[in-house]
């Protein structure tokens, strides 16, 4: 019981320290969140922490281990991971490339913005990986079955409340305020850092 519990709260923390380093998912949080509010950044990322609640019953199933073991379904996954990269990086650098008085509000609806988080998150061949290096950590051989349970709603609650905050955090007045001044070159930025993504999750050799 206690090795199990030790195991389970390791992986936890392996898991959270993910929140420091910013990647596509939590830059495409932050992106949406100044451009089109709190409540589509909310939305989209819904779709990201449920996308790591996805991958973690995947893993505790054992199925990503089984991706893992073909290279084909991992080159799928880069393939289809690199294209959405870049199709984010289009849309920022097209807004970059927009003046100021013919920027459009977009809007979305809800569902389209949580698939669009939810795919983020599960086109990423890193994210099966990471998950497998997690499980192995916080399954034993013999683990009994709360364990898993435990670490799936954890890690998925934790995800969720955690690219909420960014968010909220992101939406907020003063934020948006620096967002309008600074909108091209922010656009820009965003442009670079997902054509960037891309290259390396295309090139990407697990």
């Amino acid at each position: 019981m206690n090795a199990d519990l030790a195991s389970l709260l390791l992986a936890l923390g392996i898991f959270s320290v993910g929140f420091i380093s910013i990647g596509p998912n939590i830059l495409a949080i932050i992106g949406t969140s100044m451009e089109r509010g709190r409540a589509s950044g909310v939305k989209l990322a819904l779709g990201v922490g449920i996308g790591s609640g996805i991958w973690a019953t995947l893993t505790v199933a054992g199925l990503t281990a089984l991706i893992a073991a073909y290279a084909y379904a991992i080159t799928v996954l880069k393939i289809l991971g690199a294209i959405y990269l870049l199709w984010l990086a289009y849309r920022a650098f097209r807004s970059a490339a927009t003046p100021e008085g013919n920027v459009a509000v977009r809007s979305a609806k809800g569902n389209r913005l949580f698939l669009q988080g939810l795919a983020i998150q599960m086109t990423n061949p890193k994210a099966a990986l990471h998950w497998i290096a997690i499980v192995g950590v916080g399954l034993g051989p013999n683990a009994p079955l709360w364990v898993g349970l435990s670490l799936i709603s954890c890690c998925t609650l934790m995800s969720v409340l955690g690219h909420l905050g960014y968010a909220i955090t992101f939406s907020t007045q003063p934020v948006v305020d620096f967002y309008r001044r600074s909108r091209r070159w922010i656009e820009a930025g965003l442009g670079v850092f997902f054509s960037l993504a891309a290259y390396k999750l295309a090139t990407y050799r697990g």
